[in-house]
């Protein structure tokens, strides 16, 4: 139970007044935690006014455009990635007041929105976190104008604009850390390899989805760790533990890649399965796209090698299908492969694996019982 309240408060913003406890170390994250997501969504939120403010002096259509981009960053998420910064800067000692390095940490949610605003041009997706993506309401903005032109075109161009805007912003915003410039430099170096390993990722994403035939499970699980677990736990932890001047070599750093590799992979399983049996309402995304488009998911790539001969040939038509009753169908048949306990048994493998991890690892208690709770977190969650 207390990992789960860990957890729960980990991941999104606590209540006004932390939940009573007679545990002091669940006490002391819930408070922690509370200054740690406030301050990383301030800290969003006075940068970009200043920049939204900025690009309007241009012209009054930049600052639409620029308002655009800011709405994407602060319309929600869980803030997983700063989170995880946090406490492998707690975890490697940091000692700067939060302040210092509150502009480092808010970053990451920059270059998130980046990656997601991209993503969901590629995948075509029409929601995200409940709302229409960037390039879907860009598109119809462009409708009710009466522009000329396509409007689907110039949805996505405008969506890819407002990646490359964020991408440049997380750079920006990274510089105002109050950090040494040597650790600073070291802080970028770790970033860039973050950013690289995303865009891997990503480009074999791409590669998979019009490549199917050619694809695998260990292929799939590949983009699993360079285009989720890199940056949404690994990299945010190293990058955290970098912050506060850990030592490349040093036995923190080996247990935060085994840890953070480990709930990473185990985070994109956990996306597998919700993109396919999650509730829509609480993902915030259509259920069954991945059916629907045939993505080699992790998922998918299971059924397929576990599926008797007619199994496998019914799931053929992944990829082939829009009615929702056939995308339900095709779902029911994975799960009847046995491929979703399968991939279930790998989050649950993993999750040990990471908790072993941090077992070695050289931390104070408060940072171990919080990673802990993260990767609960991290791993059984409805969207």
């Amino acid at each position: 139970m207390a990992n789960d309240a860990v957890a729960d408060n980990a991941l999104r913003v606590a209540p006004a007044q932390p939940e009573a406890t007679d545990d002091p170390v669940r006490g002391v994250l819930a408070a922690f935690t509370k200054d740690l997501v406030k301050g990383v969504d301030d800290t969003l939120a006075g940068f970009l006014a200043t920049e939204v403010a900025a690009l309007a002096e241009i012209d009054p259509a930049m600052g639409g455009f620029a308002a655009t981009a800011r709405d994407c960053v602060l319309s929600g998420g869980k803030r997983a990635r700063p989170t995880f910064a946090y406490w492998g800067w707690r975890g490697g000692g940091g000692g700067e007041p939060l302040p210092a390095v509150l502009p480092a940490l808010a970053a990451l949610e920059l270059l998130h929105t980046f990656a997601l605003v991209h993503d969901d041009v590629m995948d075509a997706s029409n929601t995200r976190r409940g709302r229409p993506t960037a390039h879907r309401a860009a598109a119809a903005r462009h409708v009710a104008a009466g522009h000329t032109g396509d409007p689907d075109r110039f949805g996505e161009a405008v969506a890819v604009l407002v990646g490359d805007l964020c991408m440049v912003w997380a750079d920006r915003l990274m510089a105002h850390a109050t950090v040494s410039p040597a650790r600073l430099l070291d802080v970028r170096h770790c970033y860039d390899r973050m950013r690289i390993e995303t865009i891997a990722g990503q480009y074999l994403d791409v590669l998979g989805e019009n490549d199917a035939t050619n694809w695998s499970v260990d292929r799939a699980l590949r983009v699993a760790r360079y285009k989720t677990a890199s940056y949404t736990v690994q990299r945010p932890l190293l990058f955290g533990a970098c912050l506060a001047g850990a030592d490349a070599d040093a036995p923190l750093t080996a247990a935060y890649t085994r840890y953070g590799l480990a709930i990473g992979e185990a985070f994109q399983l956990r996306d597998d399965l919700l993109g396919v049996y999650g509730d829509s309402a609480t993902t915030g995304k259509p259920t069954g796209d991945d059916l629907r488009t045939g993505k080699p998911t992790v998922l998918l790539m299971l059924a397929r090698q576990l599926a008797t001969g007619t199994q496998r040939r019914a799931l053929e038509r992944a990829g082939a299908v829009t009615d929702a009753r056939e995308v339900g169908r095709l779902a029911e048949l994975v799960a009847d492969t046995g491929a979703v306990a399968r991939v279930e048994r790998m989050i649950s493998d993993r999750v040990i694996e990471a908790l072993a991890a941090l077992d070695t690892a050289p931390i104070d208690e408060t940072a171990r019982t919080a990673l802990r709770g993260l990767a609960t977190a991290a791993t059984n969650r409805q969207a």
